[in-house]
């Protein structure tokens, strides 16, 4: 055990892995506090405890640490979202993501990162959008395999272009994200997960 924890200490993979997600939990705890991205690499080496030469080893600019943050936050919550939705018929499967998707933070710290990371997603966007289309794959190869099984299931129509829906369905939950507060301003009531599944699924029934 002791042998197998030295050589886990000395290895250089294991070590690259750990000093990037200290990385990316500064980063995180940092858009938790203040919920905005324009804090500097200096910042992020002080909460981690290491160097600028340690970071930049690691990653050449600030957007690519946060490009990568993204990407983890982004991969991690598909992979609980494609279990959680597996086991239902497609039309529930479908609900159920997008209220996930919808929901509203459970704390001002998640309330925060999701402002700050809002933000940068709209930046990501403008700036590199192949990088952003990398980060999004998850989710809409995940959408995707739930429409198929609808089409199969004949939950939804036979003439779905799975690939193009699929991109136009994740870009408005995506965007409708924004609409929770701006729908209570408009019409007195905020725009939440059933709302916009109610929207989108009309579309997509036989």
């Amino acid at each position: 055990m002791a042998a197998r924890s030295a050589r886990a200490q000395s290895d250089p993979a294991a070590e690259t892995e750990s000093r990037e997600s200290r990385f990316m939990r500064s980063a995180l705890a940092i858009l938790g506090e203040t919920g905005r991205t324009d804090f500097t690499v200096l910042e992020v080496v002080e909460r981690s405890k290491t160097s600028l030469r340690a970071f930049y080893q690691h990653f050449a600019t600030k957007d690519e640490l946060l490009l990568a943050l993204v990407e983890k936050i982004m991969a991690d919550s598909t992979e609980r979202w494609r279990a959680e939705t597996e086991p239902l018929p497609s039309d529930d499967a479908l609900r159920t993501l997008i209220v996930r998707i919808s929901a509203p933070a459970e704390s001002s710290t998640q309330d925060s990162i999701n402002r700050g990371l809002t933000y940068y997603n709209d930046h990501l966007l403008e700036t590199r959008p192949k990088e952003f289309a990398k980060v999004l794959a998850p989710l809409h190869t995940l959408i995707g395999d739930i429409l198929r099984r609808g089409v199969a299931e004949g939950a939804f129509r036979a003439d779905l272009d799975v690939d193009t829906d699929s991109a136009i369905l994740m870009q408005t939950v995506l965007g409708a994200l924004r609409l929770r507060d701006i729908g209570a301003e408009l019409n007195g009531v905020p725009i939440d997960g059933d709302h916009v599944y109610t929207f989108s699924v009309r579309g997509l029934r036989p």
